[in-house]
């Protein structure tokens, strides 16, 4: 079945009077946006086959930064450049398409609007209405080969723009903060919810996506914020369905747990390589790569259920709510303060009770525990600065921890499934225990947050 991929060219200058069309260069902008495409291209084979590239200047340099993001494709040397493709006629393309040998699997066409969504709208009906410069359209034809190429009879497999391959871009155009710095404490917890929500469904293409796995990292850092402060609102008010919402909150953030965990321990791969042979460490690397496109289908299934559109329009509904917004109006600062000095006294007392002998769990609740106290307390950051300044080392310090035995679990698991690498992860795991009793007596030796 041959696959089509149209790659619209990223960003361009605009055109000057004493400069010809063909001649216009890509922005700064147009290069990070291509940049960020390549992982994208090399993951879904787009670079396997032959790459066409319209002659434009534009459609050139944006395959140059495709190819300079890359290692050992040298897209350049066996790219073919044809004026033909310099056109923005639908037609023009489809015809050229329709030129290509039968045995040809696998085409990338780098190349202008509106002839490439034209071309994709004729093949496919689910093409969508728009592809912006830098965007990927991935489309199965039919299996009579490119001749036989017929309206709508192409599927979409994919679409995808550089801001959803792309954290980075992503925040350029990401959702502001609200403005709450004069803010009183009702409206600056409403501010902050919705913010949150709004970044969560912002989110959500980069996530499924799956190339950036900073997209994972915050989605699962707003969830988790969002209900750190339904939860913080909860200790000090009663808000009749905020509750059971925030259960399913807190469920959401949980699916995110294990393909967080494999993100994180691939990354450290690269930076800090694990005491195996080579050809174990690439067994390894091929294993958690294995397990985190499982979850990460998995993740995906759950976030295009109709129960999850359902709880997203929900909470937002719930938060707009009459009986919210009257609660908040009841939150008192005083309260506030109460609770958060009840959770800095908590804090202390499990912090003094850790011995050598404690389970991991113990730390684990302890930095649930900063956490809390952290989004308390960024409901008035002005007063708690040096809390804040404070919590931050400590938060870093049981994260450390954290990702330790995140790691060691999945050694075990690793070495499980593959017998003749136990004994090398023996030391491993070992050197690991090592680590962990290291940032044990760092974290015990803290000094109380009530100080």
């Amino acid at each position: 079945m041959p696959e089509l991929f149209l790659l619209r060219h990223a960003k361009a200058r605009r055109p000057r009077a004493d400069q010809a069309d063909h001649q216009r260069p890509l922005r700064r902008r147009g290069r990070r946006q291509a940049a960020a495409m390549a992982p994208a291209l090399a993951r879904c084979q787009a670079l396997a086959g032959e790459v066409h590239v319209s002659g434009a200047r534009r459609c050139v340099q944006t395959l140059e930064a495709v190819d300079a993001a890359l290692a050992g494709e040298d897209l350049m040397a066996r790219a073919r450049l044809d004026e033909a493709l310099y056109t923005f006629e639908g037609q023009a393309l489809l015809a050229w398409l329709r030129g290509l040998p039968d045995d040809l699997e696998r085409v990338l066409l780098i190349g202008h609007n509106p002839a490439l969504l034209q071309l994709a709208r004729w093949l496919c009906r689910e093409a969508l209405a728009a592809l912006p410069t830098g965007g990927l359209l991935h489309l199965h034809l039919p299996g009579d080969g490119w001749q036989g190429a017929s309206r709508h009879g192409a599927a979409l497999v994919q679409r995808l723009l550089p801001a959803e391959a792309s954290h980075a871009l992503f925040q350029r155009r990401a959702p502001a903060a609200p403005e709450l710095g004069n803010a009183d404490l009702a409206s600056r917890l409403h501010g902050l919810l919705h913010h949150q929500r709004r970044l969560v469904r912002a989110r959500e293409p980069g996530v499924i996506a799956g190339i950036d796995p900073e997209f994972l990292h915050q989605y699962r850092v707003n969830l988790r914020r969002s209900r750190a402060l339904g939860e913080a609102l909860a200790a000090v008010a009663e808000v009749p369905g905020l509750k059971k919402r925030l259960k399913r909150i807190k469920r959401r953030a949980q699916a995110t747990s294990e393909l967080r965990d494999l993100d994180v321990f691939l990354e450290n791969l690269a930076k800090e390589p694990p005491p195996l042979s080579q050809g174990g460490r690439q067994a390894l690397h091929d294993w958690l790569l294995a397990r985190r496109e499982e979850r990460h289908l998995v993740l995906c299934r759950q976030l295009a259920e109709r129960e999850y559109a359902k709880e997203r329009a929900d909470w937002r509904d719930f938060l707009e709510g009459r009986p919210f917004r009257r609660a908040l109006d009841e939150v008192k600062a005083s309260r506030v303060e109460a609770v958060l000095a009840e959770r800095l006294a908590r804090h202390d007392a499990d912090l003094a009770a850790l011995a050598s002998e404690s389970p991991d769990e113990a730390f684990h609740d302890l930095r649930k525990g900063v956490k809390r106290i952290r989004y308390l307390a960024e409901l008035d950051p002005g007063r708690h600065r040096d809390l804040l300044r404070r919590l931050k080392g400590r938060q870093n310090l049981l994260g450390d921890f954290q990702d330790l035995c995140t790691r060691q679990a999945w050694v075990v698991a690793f070495s499980g499934d593959l017998p003749e690498q136990a004994e090398a992860c023996r030391a491993w795991r070992e050197s690991l225990e090592q680590a962990k009793r290291a940032l044990r007596e760092q974290v015990m030796a803290l000094p109380s947050l009530s100080r």
